[in-house]
């Protein structure tokens, strides 16, 4: 039987999930967490060769599963996107990753956007100028630390340097790559305009491939770590959040991803370019599906603030209580709620004006009768304003949200999505399922090695279940009302 294997890179872990080419799903495995450095306050680091030890051991774990006759063909890779490796000519790194929850780069970017240049940058690449990117991040290398900026004679991503470590190939993919905020996203290729700010030439930055082709095979010495068979194949992956929006049939104008972890980031699709039409907040990147872009927006840490309360509120006398009976506690008494308590909760990350913002929270309205449930319905009703408000002015545009797909850890929630649909009015899927982005790769390997036509044949062939939340109309009525006064209140 021929198997194809996704894997999922993420910033915490990595996770595999064997499928077999009718998308049954044959086995999984993850590696032990890795660790992050905060050699100064405000940096985050993490070793990339821890990195490659747990793609190593995630890998090995599955094929210590498989029966005899299960043979993998290919393998593809869903990576983290933004962090930035610099590494020698042979991809040594030469020192250590710079992820995208590094803020060392956060007085450098303020000083660009008092100069005006984050205008000159988003008809080039797309993006808005966030601290923890690589393009900032080079730039600040260059200025606060020469000797690694000279030694530097590649800038990887991590995608980049993981694809080297397996086939000993120099390959990235127009998501990951658009991920750096380097690449023109006119053309879908590196931008020497940007590069020439930065003093770096596109030739040390590696070739963009497409999506769905084949880098190479696996070296011999990876394979015989892994277990991995001969003649495996590295098919080229995507962004980790482009490859959730494919493995979710997230592929066309109107449908929407929403990422419910400890940061919430919402995903659209666009099938042509018009940097006009959408609204500015909106970054722009390329989907894992060719002639397809991403519109996406981060809503700050929305779930960071229902972590904060239920660990406030429900831990118990002893702070001994466990996760999950920490949730069954707050469902149960959420289910006693109303959502005409007048009280409102303002998130202290994020919000309408700048969502990477740290600002002053609270609560908003409270009173001596307002229990802890109620208090925990205001953060999810806050989310939902949030969440309203950004897709406002892309409605108002004219670009199409006809449903959400939701999925992380606010999903799981048996009453955030209906409040999410009610305050929004949009129709929510709930997937049953929590590997998307290790599927979306699994299809792309599937087409690299020619076992589907196309990745919309693929994805039928991984239909997973799914359930719905839809709209009250008198519960919207309502919350029209309250989004209202949600937004006197952040004014």
């Amino acid at each position: 039987m021929e198997a194809i294997l996704g894997l999922d890179v993420g910033t915490t872990t990595t996770k595999a999930v064997l499928f077999d080419l009718n998308g049954t799903e044959l086995a999984r495995a993850s590696s032990p967490p890795y660790r992050n450095r905060t050699p100064q306050p405000g940096w985050v680091e993490q070793d990339p060769e821890e990195i490659w030890a747990a793609l190593v051991t995630a890998v090995a774990h599955i094929t210590t599963q498989l029966n005899p006759n299960i043979t993998i063909c290919a393998l593809s890779m869903a990576v983290q996107s933004g962090s930035l490796l610099p590494a020698d000519a042979n991809g040594q790194p030469v020192y250590p990753l710079i992820t995208w929850l590094d803020g060392r780069s956060a007085e450098l970017v303020q000083e660009w956007r008092e100069a005006g240049i984050p205008a000159q940058l988003k008809p080039i690449n797309g993006w808005s100028l966030y601290p923890g990117f690589c393009l900032p991040n080079i730039a600040w290398l260059r200025q606060h630390n020469p000797r690694t900026f000279a030694a530097a004679r590649r800038f990887l991503s991590l995608n980049d340097f993981l694809a080297y470590r397996l086939t000993g190939q120099f390959a990235t993919n127009p998501s990951n790559g658009g991920g750096m905020q380097l690449v023109d996203i006119r053309t879908g290729q590196w931008s020497y305009a940007i590069g020439e700010r930065l003093g770096i030439t596109p030739e040390q930055l590696s070739p963009i491939r497409p999506s769905g082709s084949i880098i190479g095979k696996i070296l011999p010495d990876v394979r015989r770590a892994t277990g991995l068979p001969d003649g495996v194949v590295l098919v080229n992956g995507g962004h980790d959040q482009g490859c959730t929006a494919l493995g979710l049939g997230v592929t066309a104008p109107g449908k929407l991803l929403l990422a419910c972890g400890t940061a919430w980031v919402i995903t659209g699709v666009m099938d042509t370019l018009a940097l006009n039409r959408v609204p500015a907040t909106l970054d722009w990147n390329f989907h894992a599906l060719d002639d397809r872009y991403t519109i996406s927006q981060s809503l700050g840490g929305l779930g960071a603030a229902m972590e904060w309360w239920l660990n406030q509120s429900y831990r118990g006398p002893s702070g001994s209580a466990r996760r999950g009976e920490m949730f069954a506690a707050l469902d149960a008494e959420l289910a006693q709620t109303r959502s005409d308590n007048h009280l409102y909760f303002l998130p202290p990350t994020g919000g309408h004006n700048d969502r990477g913002a740290q600002q002053r929270g609270g609560f908003v309205g409270l009173q001596l009768g307002h229990s802890r449930a109620d208090m925990a319905r205001a953060v999810m009703e806050s989310a939902a304003f949030e969440l309203r408000w950004l897709l406002e002015p892309v409605q108002q545009a004219g670009l199409p949200v006809e449903r959400l797909w939701m999925v992380g850890g606010a999903a799981q929630s048996p009453h955030w999505p209906q409040i999410l649909a009610d305050a929004t009015g949009i129709p929510i899927s709930l997937p049953q399922y929590d590997t998307w982005p290790a599927l979306g790769t699994a299809v792309l390997a599937g087409v690299g090695i020619g076992a589907f036509a196309s990745a919309a044949e693929g994805l039928a062939r991984f239909h997973k279940p799914e359930r719905d939340a839809a709209p009250d109309a008198a519960m919207q009525a309502q919350y029209d009302e309250m989004f209202e006064k949600y937004k006197e209140e952040n004014n």
